[in-house]
Formats: structure tokens, sequence, C-alpha cells
């Protein structure tokens, strides 16, 4: 009989979850641009708190507290659960800070290069093999930020902190033994007791802007659910896919982040930065080759 190849409906899953996270995410500049006069910083903490609570309603409402008191009872083996959330407390405000700088530009370089991080931690840590043209691609972009190095005198350290700090993110969450829901929930939980310490400072020193307007407490508790929405999606979606997949993926953020940029935000974009994002291009074409290349991984004989 004939071979024929059908997807896995975990992996439609897993790309349904993708898209929705990374459509989400690319519109981001949108919203935190909204923000203006209160600090990264402020923003973040609200970004912990408000997700928390908003997880806090969501697993009550499936009744998967089942797993989160079991991860609860074994602190021992919440070693990686704590170091996805100090990943991505520390991804969440660097890109607030971009945003409010009108750095977007360099967040979406960052993005594009996250897909040739997790290539690279895909070989380093989990063992997996890099193709030759994904060896070119990483080259190409060692030769980006050699470019921005040299002709612009300083290292583009927005873009490479926002990529390895959410390639290693999905890294680790992909090994998380916690459903996307749970683990996400865990990850927040474990930062809210410094959210809540920093919130009670900032009220004591009279530089809160929560409950000062009704503008500002909105868009603060708002953050909450915009952040944790698309973080679930991704979770479910490092659950069923390869680093390579999501890697693919996530172009879309990217560009829809770099349009804003240019189209909105009117960021300038000197000829060093065209350089780097055209070599970085390069390079995600040639990765996006290899993992078309290799789709067969990912679809199963019927």
């Amino acid at each position: 009989m004939p071979r024929t190849q059908t997807v896995s409906p975990d992996v439609t899953k897993g790309v349904g979850f993708g898209l929705a996270a990374y459509l989400m995410w690319g519109c981001f500049p949108l919203f935190f641009a909204l923000f203006e006069g209160i600090p990264a910083y402020e923003v973040l903490i609200h970004r912990v708190l408000w997700s928390c609570v908003f997880l806090v309603g969501l697993v009550t409402l499936l009744r998967r507290w089942s797993p989160v008191t079991e991860a609860l009872r074994h602190p021992r083996r919440l070693g990686r659960v704590l170091a996805c959330a100090v990943l991505i407390g520390l991804n969440w405000g660097l890109y607030i800070y971009a945003v409010e700088s009108r750095q977007v530009l360099q967040a979406s370089l960052g993005y594009f290069l996250t897909p040739l991080v997790n290539v690279t931690l895909g070989l380093l840590v989990l063992r997996e093999r890099m193709l030759r043209l994904q060896g070119v691609a990483v080259a190409l972009a060692g030769i980006a930020i050699t470019i921005q190095l040299v002709m612009l005198g300083e290292v583009p350290w927005i873009s490479l902190a926002l990529a390895l700090t959410f390639g290693t993110y999905g890294l680790l969450r992909k090994q998380v033994p916690l459903d996307g829901l749970s683990g996400l929930f865990v990850e927040t939980l474990l930062l809210m007791p410094l959210g809540l310490l920093a919130l009670a400072w900032l009220s004591e020193a009279g530089l809160s802007h929560f409950l000062a307007d009704h503008r500002s407490t909105l868009l603060l508790i708002a953050s909450g659910v915009i952040t944790a929405l698309p973080l679930l999606a991704f979770a479910g979606a490092a659950r069923r896919l390869r680093l390579a997949t999501l890697g693919f993926l996530m172009y879309l953020n990217p560009t829809i982040q770099f349009l804003i940029a240019l189209l909105v935000f009117n960021e300038p974009l000197t000829p060093a930065q065209l350089a780097t994002f055209i070599l970085i291009w390069c390079g995600l074409a040639l990765y996006s080759w290899t993992a078309w290349q290799g789709r067969p991984r990912e679809v199963q004989d019927a």
C-alpha cells in the first residue's frame, strides 16, 4: 500500500499554539508604548503580579490545581521552574525597556536571533545534530553582530540579552515536567513574593503609579492578562514541538515588531543595522531550508 504522511494531532495543536503566541507577541510594542511615564521596572512588577492573579482564576476555573500542588510539594524539583521564572522575568523587563526607550528594532533583532540561539542550544545541551547549513546560519549571525560592533562601536546588548534569555527559557521550559498552564502558573507564583516586596517599596516611597489614575491602573492590570495569554500558548507549543519548529514559527513575532518600529514608531534604520538584519535574514533563510528538509521528522506514516 502507498505510504501517506499525516501530521500528528499533537504537532498540529502545537503549531496552533505557536502561531497564536507569536502573533500576540508581535503586537506587544503597541500595548507597552501606552505606559508612557511609568518606569519599565514598575510595569514588570505588575506584569508578574497580575499574571499570577489571572492564572489563579484560570487554574481554578479549569480545576487544574492537582499538578500545581503536586509540584509545590516537592520544592527540590522546582529548580528548572525557578530558572524559567528568572529568565522570563529578565526577558519581560528588557523588552519593556526596549519599547519605552524606542529601541523596538533592537528587540526585533533579538527575536530574529532567537531561532539561531535555539539551534546552538539544541546542539550544546540536547546533543541535537547541527547540519552544515545550520552552522553557516549561526556563523552569519555572528558576523552580523560583529558588524554592529565595528560600525556602531557597541554591542547590541538588548538584542543579545533578549535572544539568550528567551532561547534558554524555551530550552528549559521544554524539560519541565509540567503542562503548559501549571508550569506557567508556578513560574509566576515563584516570582510573586519578590513582586509584592517591590510593590510595597514603591508604595512606601510614593513612587507607585497604581491607583494614581484610572488609565494607569487599568493598563497595569491588563498587563497581566496580556502577558499570560501568549506565554500560556507558547508553553503549550514548547511541550509539543521541537526547538527547531518553535524557531521557525517565531519569525512572525520579530517581523511584526520590525514593521511596527519602522512604520508606527518611525525608528531610524542605519546602514549598519540594515546590514545586520540582511545577514540575519540570510541565516534564517538557510535555517528555514534545513528545517523544511527535515520536516518528515514531525510526521508519521499512516
